[in-house]
């Protein structure tokens, strides 16, 4: 029973999970704190937000690596326009506009990658240069400090404020954001036509042809959704860092990715949830904002994100050659 159970790639990593978290524990016991507990959820939102994208384009049998140069772009047009028009209004509106501008540039991997079939690792490899260096040649390269009203309101919004070791320790509203895209793409993959053609013509494109599902408009849509989210998690950033940063998020990409893959997504297409995509997303952020707190010096952050990479691809890899074995497919 038990080895049925840790046989899924959730429960691995909720193991480990567990496990890194009990370590962590041990040697700070300033881990445990609901200061630092809600700071890993806060680091959560962003990399989450856009890993859900990257996860849906995963299942596609597609990648983009461009969701970090996508999400600062959005951001930083969308905050530029709002300033220039001195926009007073809801910060659902900045959050509209800058996943519009998103959609907008994961439209341009959708149609390179969907209708000219060209390969998506080089296309969106492309875009992440493209849509950085377009935003730095065309928009601006400034640092914008005072922010529309709006995305400084968000910035202050709080869900829940506890007392803890007598200090504050406050949940910022930017985690329900994620917690709610997170049921709804797991509700829309599991439920709707749209889900169950993007796991099926991700886990065999000729046989989801002849079974009618517009594969090209599935994938299409995929980089779409991508992009509109990644423009989302770049607004949600900049507000919560209260400063619209060209040159912030650099990088970001490989986080996203090792948090996606380690949640059990192929990055063959067919594969992946949006539980083990949070799961992989905990993990990530939990290793990064607890590094310095047990002593380890956070310039060894992008090698363990490294490590989780290859992880994330090696162990299903080594899994599938077992099994190909055992079947006698390869020797």
């Amino acid at each position: 029973m038990i080895r049925r159970v840790f046989a899924t790639r959730e429960a691995m990593l909720a193991a480990v999970i567990i496990g890194l978290a009990a370590v962590f524990a041990l040697i700070s016991p300033q881990f445990l704190s609901l200061a630092h507990l809600f700071g890993i959820a806060r680091g959560s939102v962003v990399i989450g937000i856009m890993a859900l994208g990257l996860l849906v384009v995963l299942i596609s049998a597609g990648i983009d690596v461009s969701v970090s140069a996508t999400a600062v772009a959005s951001m930083y047009i969308a905050t530029v326009a709002l300033t220039e028009l001195d926009f007073q209004g809801s910060f659902i509106v900045a959050a509209l506009l800058a996943s519009a501008i998103g959609a907008c540039f994961g439209a341009v991997n959708a149609t390179l990658v969907s209708w000219l079939k060209l390969p998506s690792l080089i296309v969106t490899l492309g875009t992440l240069t493209l849509f950085r260096g377009g935003l730095l040649a065309f928009v601006g390269t400034d640092r914008i400090r005072v922010l529309p009203a709006q995305m400084s309101d968000f910035a202050g919004t709080q869900l829940l404020t506890l007392s803890s070791g007598g200090r504050q320790a406050s949940l910022h509203v930017a985690v329900l954001v994620l917690v709610v895209l997170a049921l709804v793409i797991a509700w829309a993959l599991r439920y709707t036509n749209w889900g169950r053609s993007l796991y099926a013509a991700g886990d065999n494109e000729q046989a989801a042809i002849r079974l009618g599902v517009p594969v090209r408009r599935v994938r299409f849509s995929a980089y779409v959704l991508a992009g509109a989210l990644a423009g989302l998690a770049g607004i949600i950033s900049a507000s919560l860092n209260q400063a619209a940063d060209p040159f912030t998020l650099v990088g970001m990409e490989l986080d996203v990715l090792a948090a996606v893959v380690l949640g059990g997504a192929s990055v063959l297409g067919g594969r992946g949830t949006v539980l083990g995509t949070m799961l992989g997303v905990i993990l990530v952020t939990m290793v990064g904002a607890s590094l310095v707190l047990v002593g380890i010096p956070s310039a060894w952050q992008p090698a363990f994100v490294g490590g989780f990479l290859l992880l994330g691809v090696g162990i299903p890899a080594l899994r599938q050659r077992r099994v190909d074995r055992a079947r006698g497919v390869v020797a």
